[in-house]
């Protein structure tokens, strides 16, 4: 099915539950709840304009003719900004608007950025933040609340790295204070006097800049190991 009608489909009880963007969900209006955000598909819905163009404002866009996929969200972003514009309805390759006289500016969802800067364009700013959501009904039955957790363990779990290593006991404080995550680490007494093993949840995201620290620490026999599923 395509993402647009997921949010209908979800609606309309045709599912219990769906998994599309968040900026589908705002466009439609749909009576949906968001039961999770997905870590993926991250994007932007941003005001652009042609490089050339005098305007360096959300707020100078009134007045003038904006082309969007997303009239209804643009619309009401841009009004609870004070900024009432002509919108323009196209169904496609929106960056080429104002380079065909259509109109002046566009608001478009934006990733990397690349396409703005292939048709000529520069940013305004980000309007709305979207990446794929799990929806369910208004009223989610008991199916689509017993799926969100199992969902979240999914997503928690990749921003996580299970650590192992060991270390002097003499090290231990230093060791723990260098080590972020949820809670205090698991300390094992090793069969070597002295030692002992770590283990700790840390943010995945850190993991690069916290070795060559934990190791100058004094920790040896370092192994960062994926989590497969983890609710906080």
């Amino acid at each position: 099915m395509r993402a647009a009608d997921i949010p209908e489909y979800v609606q309309d009880g045709v599912v219990d539950c769906g998994i599309t963007g968040a900026d589908l969900v705002a466009e439609r209006g749909a009576r949906v709840t968001e039961l999770l955000r997905l870590g993926f598909g991250g994007c932007t819905l941003e005001a652009a304009v042609p490089e050339e163009s005098p305007v360096v404002e959300l707020a100078e866009l009134g007045g003038l003719r904006v082309a969007t996929v997303y009239p209804t969200l643009s619309r009401r972003l841009l009004a609870g900004r004070g900024v009432e514009v002509e919108l323009v309805d196209v169904t496609g390759a929106v960056e080429v608007a104002p380079r065909l006289g259509l109109a002046d500016a566009i608001v478009d969802l934006v990733s990397s950025g690349n396409t703005l800067r292939t048709n000529g364009l520069r940013s305004l700013g980000s309007l709305f933040a979207s990446e794929a959501v799990l929806v369910a009904a208004e009223e989610p039955d008991d199916a689509s609340l017993r799926l969100a957790p199992i969902l979240r363990s999914v997503v928690q779990a990749r921003e996580a790295r299970y650590l192992m290593l060991n270390a002097p006991e003499r090290s231990l404080d230093e060791i723990c204070a260098l080590v972020p995550g949820s809670g205090a680490p698991s300390v094992i007494p090793l069969a070597q006097p002295g030692m002992v093993a770590v283990h700790a949840l840390v943010p995945a995201a850190d993991v690069w800049r916290l070795l060559p620290r934990l190791e100058a620490a004094g920790a040896s026999s370092i192994l960062l190991v994926p989590v497969e599923r983890m609710l906080a």
